[in-house]
């Protein structure tokens, strides 16, 4: 069995403080996948850079505060890789991956975007980019022999039903049609599965972030942008899938919730 982990920190350092360090020691998952660390290594509490029983990869952006991702696994990788050979975008904290036995698992934080500005731009420059590589990676992998899950902050609701109210976001970054249609290309051209929607096809959500303005969690008014995307064989092998989400609005340590799936492998 691989128990893999994926959650959005909203800074790790702030979330250190608020739950993370308690929920690290109790959690199953065999990989855990960060996005948004916002943090260099040498800026986190030794229990977060180096915990004991894990093996850590720290990715962070060049821009101090910034994205930033990272990977824990409890066995150590036999290759790491930062970054997807991008000349703009491989120092932007932005990907990482990692070689289990018979798995590559990577940690991924799409650009957010905003429509009218550079970083709508920037977004869908880091788009273009990284659909070759993800058909680069499966072909790669599937010559040695191995799968491929990519996790992370997609920054993108594939469908009306991975966001409360999409009627209200369709001219909105993250929700846009080109985005949407790109995702497809990903699950279509790329030949990658959506874990948890493979796993929960006719289900509202489960969605994975909630705004802090107003009571988006305690009316459950958020969007689904949190993904395990993984290689058919290996997606094939998902016995289970879940969003950990907080008990109450006052219990969590990020706007995202950690989204966690079961191979067997």
């Amino acid at each position: 069995m691989l128990t893999v982990t994926t959650v959005n920190v909203n800074g790790l350092r702030a979330a250190a403080k608020k739950g993370f360090v308690e929920w690290l020691a109790g959690t199953a998952a065999d990989a855990i996948c960060l996005q948004e660390v916002r943090a260099e290594a040498h800026q986190l509490p030794d229990e977060v850079r180096e915990p004991e029983g894990w093996h850590t990869v720290h990715a962070p952006a060049t821009a101090k505060g910034r994205a930033g991702v990272s990977l824990y696994t409890r066995r150590e990788p036999d290759r790491v890789r930062i970054g997807f050979g991008s000349a703009e975008f491989d120092a932007s904290g932005r990907y990482v991956e990692a070689d289990l036995p018979g798995v590559t698992v990577a940690s991924l934080y799409l650009p957010s975007g905003e429509v009218g500005t550079e970083k709508q731009d920037e977004k869908m420059r880091f788009m273009a980019e990284f659909l070759p590589y993800l058909a680069e990676l499966k072909a790669r992998s599937a010559a040695d022999g191995r799968e491929v899950v990519v996790c992370g902050d997609w920054n993108i609701a594939h469908q009306e039903a991975d966001l409360k109210n999409w009627k209200g976001n369709k001219k909105n970054s993250g929700f846009l049609p080109e985005e949407r249609e790109w995702l497809t290309r990903v699950l279509s051209e790329a030949e990658y599965v959506d874990v948890v929607r493979a796993l929960h096809p006719d289900e509202e959500g489960p969605y994975s972030w909630w705004s802090y303005r107003g009571r988006a969690f305690d009316t459950d008014t958020g969007w689904r942008i949190d993904y395990q995307v993984a290689t058919p064989g290996l997606a094939r092998r998902a016995v289970k899938a879940w969003v950990e989400r907080a008990a109450t609005h006052g219990e969590r340590w990020s706007d995202h919730a950690p989204v966690t799936a079961v191979y067997e492998l």
